[in-house]
């Protein structure tokens, strides 16, 4: 089964097959329910004489990644993603933040899951003069003290391994962007940051202690992240704010989940009264080191500053500058 949203008949056999779609009932209409990167997602309108119409979102990995075909991706992401859902189903401070699960085929790695409705991602904060609320970053720190509080584990779990995930995250976090010569000219993105970039590059201090969180991150953890925790993973909808997309989760280091947070907050140039507040805000659990954490806000900084996962950032050369000196500091 290859969805597409050419053929909905097809796809109204596929969901009775799966006893997700009455003999009454039709599909209507489908669409992209927003701009995501990974997987080839519709949202479906199903209409059933005399009741009211529903929309529920189907999602397939493919062996690729869907906006950038040409970057292989493991197929199975989404079964992860509909596992992460099963296993935090019974802990309401996480599920509530998240859509609820109503299928996962492991044949097809298609996923059904709960329309969250009219909804944005939060990647408006990138651009000048928007904050989040503070009632907002409360939830966001919530939502992580709460996995990380309820899903931790003396031995990480395998069903959540997701080693072909973390090693395409890991090529892209801790390797890619500190290639002199990777074939990527960030000129293109904004003119002088090729310069601005080099003397981390060629910084061969940066590069092992880099590699060596690279090691942190790769190595098996006792606490289940999300994984990608970063603006286009939450969205702001008319019941509060939610989190999507945890295709990326694994047991690992908590420390990575809040330093993603942090990372995305200061290049979006949050205020830092609100970025100390998710800081308080957040439960730590035991063991959690303060200084890693660090590194990993630093790292994600450089990654998206310098690396191929750009932001629809509306920052300056030299506000750039004045973050990856910051980055580098943390490390």
């Amino acid at each position: 089964m290859q969805l597409d949203s050419q053929q909905p008949a097809q796809i109204q056999q596929y969901l009775r097959e799966r006893n997700q779609l009455a003999l009454n009932e039709t599909i209507t209409h489908s669409e992209k329910p927003g701009e995501g990167n990974m997987n080839y997602t519709l949202r479906l309108r199903i209409t059933a004489p005399n009741h009211a119409d529903r929309t529920l979102i189907i999602k397939q990995s493919r062996g690729y990644v869907e906006k950038y075909p040409t970057i292989a991706a493991p197929a199975d992401r989404a079964v992860i993603e509909g596992r992460f859902y099963q296993r935090t189903q019974g802990v309401r401070a996480v599920s509530e933040r998240m859509p609820r699960l109503l299928d996962i085929d492991e044949a097809t790695n298609i996923l059904l899951i709960e329309d969250l409705g009219t909804a944005s991602d939060y990647t408006f904060l990138y651009q000048p003069d928007r904050e989040l609320s503070e009632v907002e970053a409360r939830d966001l720190a919530a939502y992580l003290s709460a996995l990380h509080g309820h899903f931790s584990a003396p031995a990480p779990d395998p069903n959540f391994a997701n080693r072909a995930m973390r090693s395409l995250n890991h090529e892209h976090i801790f390797n890619y962007p500190f290639l002199e010569d990777n074939g990527f000219d960030l000129d293109s993105i904004q003119p002088g940051l090729q310069t601005v970039a080099m003397s981390y590059k060629r910084n061969a201090d940066l590069k092992q202690t880099v590699a060596a969180l690279g090691d942190t991150y790769l190595a098996d953890g006792q606490t289940l992240l999300h994984g990608d925790f970063y603006p286009g993973s939450w969205l702001q909808t008319a019941t509060g704010t939610k989190i999507i997309d945890p295709e990326f989760c694994f047991y690992g280091p908590a420390e990575f989940d809040l330093g993603v947070l942090i990372a995305h907050l200061m290049m979006a140039e949050q205020p830092a009264s609100l970025i100390d507040a998710v800081l308080t805000a957040y439960e730590r659990p035991a063991g959690f080191d303060d200084r890693l954490r660090q590194q990993f806000t630093g790292v994600e900084i450089m990654r998206r500053l310098i690396g191929l996962a750009q932001l629809p950032l509306s920052l300056s050369l030299e506000t750039k500058q004045a973050l990856l000196k910051k980055a580098h500091s943390s490390l």
